[in-house]
């Protein structure tokens, strides 16, 4: 592990400023297509459904429901681009390759893919917590609280899918993280629903999803109240994150060089 920190230096900010470069080109088009699907539940879900039910926790079903969306637009935006993403850039376009044979170590290209997948995930979140703010459900004071967040599910999951995109032996392999792994927790994460209100079985798998606790800080940073198990929460998705960091930079490391 050691040695893997100490291949690290200020050089992936080079790696992190190539994939902005890169992203300006098409940032329009990847900023409608991931934010169509939130949008999507947020207006269905949360208007169309919430019309036919009550309060829940003492709220409207859209404020419910927003702050879960909030969180995990920044879980798929890291997702997507740490999988597909990172393994065009591996195998379609072969900049590993070209990075790699600078002074940049593995380390640094892995890590700083990483930075970006945490950028992606910063970039999605703001676009979405400006729609909240149109449609009256967050406050502006949530911008200094919710970046913390962005940041902490950015790291997990670019994390994660830089491990899954390590072993992907084609495009085709990720639809198996996505369906059996993303999208499961993305519905039994407390985003949609309270948990309490959920079977006993789903109550002790939640607790072992990251979103759960993304999604508990999102909901407690945009309507309250704040108090000191945030930070166990917090505690929870950064060291989990940093043991995946570390893994990535191991995994990748193995297939980039053999």
């Amino acid at each position: 592990m050691k040695k893997l920190l100490a291949a690290l230096s200020h050089r992936i900010y080079y790696v992190w400023k190539r994939n902005l470069v890169s992203y300006k080109r098409f940032a329009i088009p990847t900023f409608i297509a991931s934010m169509g699907e939130p949008l999507l539940y947020l207006v269905a879900m949360g208007i169309g459904l919430g019309s036919y039910m009550g309060l829940i926790k003492g709220m409207p079903y859209l404020n419910f429901l927003a702050p879960g969306l909030l969180v995990s637009t920044a879980m798929f935006a890291a997702t997507y681009e740490c999988t597909f993403g990172a393994y065009v850039r591996m195998t379609v376009e072969k900049v590993y390759n070209a990075l790699i044979v600078t002074p940049l170590t593995v380390e640094e290209v892995v890590a700083g893919e990483i930075l970006w997948g945490m950028t992606r995930s910063m970039f999605s979140g703001f676009i979405m917590l400006i729609v909240l703010l149109l449609f009256g459900i967050a406050h502006w004071s949530s911008f200094l609280l919710m970046p913390l967040v962005w940041i902490a599910v950015g790291f997990f999951f670019s994390s994660l899918a830089i491990i899954i995109t390590s072993f992907a032996p084609n495009f085709d392999f990720f639809t198996y993280y996505l369906e059996l792994f993303i999208t499961p927790m993305f519905f039994f994460s407390g985003v949609f629903f309270p948990l309490d209100k959920m079977p006993a079985v789903v109550k002790v798998i939640s607790r072992f999803l990251p979103l759960t606790y993304a999604v508990g800080i999102s909901r407690a940073f945009i309507r309250g109240p704040l108090d000191w198990n945030l930070l166990r929460d917090f505690a929870i998705l950064l060291v989990s994150a940093s043991i995946l960091f570390i893994c990535a930079l191991y995994q990748m490391k193995k297939r980039l060089i053999k």
